[in-house]
């Protein structure tokens, strides 16, 4: 590995450090329902989020709040310092997607002798959670998230130093 591109790997891999989220697969309903679900807590504070998701009357919600859930104590694991973020309502669902799973075919019986394909549809969901920082507007007028970038920044910074270490 060059040391350009591990560079670059380590540097995505502390950004990663900074963001909790969690993963949901084979979820054996339509990805179509899924999403109508998923589209309702996109963007919301996870408090709010999880009451929402517990009045909703959709079977999907029911699989999208026990994965909030895990998301959220994954959030807590990598953040212990700042469980008052959390209380505070400044989590939110920054990301969550649903894709397509694999599919079962079954056969129905159709007439004169036929038959129909019966696709037993399944998805995987992904949510990610992330911290609410204000926007900083700079004297050029660029809008910028100031704790965030510092953090990652001075991430970055520890991973190029400890490679130059290990280079020399």
């Amino acid at each position: 590995m060059g040391a350009r591109k591990r560079l670059r790997a380590e540097g995505l891999k502390a950004e990663k450090k900074l963001v909790a989220g969690a993963i949901l697969r084979n979820c054996p309903s339509s990805p179509r329902k899924m999403r109508l679900v998923a589209d309702l807590i996109r963007g919301v504070e996870v408090n709010k989020a999880l009451g929402v998701l517990k009045y909703t009357k959709k079977h999907a919600s029911i699989d999208l709040e026990k994965l909030l859930k895990s998301a959220i104590a994954n959030w807590e694991a990598k953040n212990e310092g700042s469980k008052r973020d959390l209380e505070d309502g400044k989590v939110f669902v920054s990301e969550i997607f649903v894709d397509g799973g694999p599919m079962l075919k079954r056969i129905s019986p159709a007439p004169q002798g036929r038959a129909y394909r019966i696709r037993k549809r399944s998805n995987h969901v992904h949510i990610v959670l992330d911290t609410y920082v204000p926007e900083v507007i700079d004297e050029e007028g660029t809008k910028t998230k100031k704790d965030k970038d510092a953090a990652a920044t001075v991430a970055l910074t520890d991973v190029v130093e400890t490679v130059t270490e290990q280079v020399s």
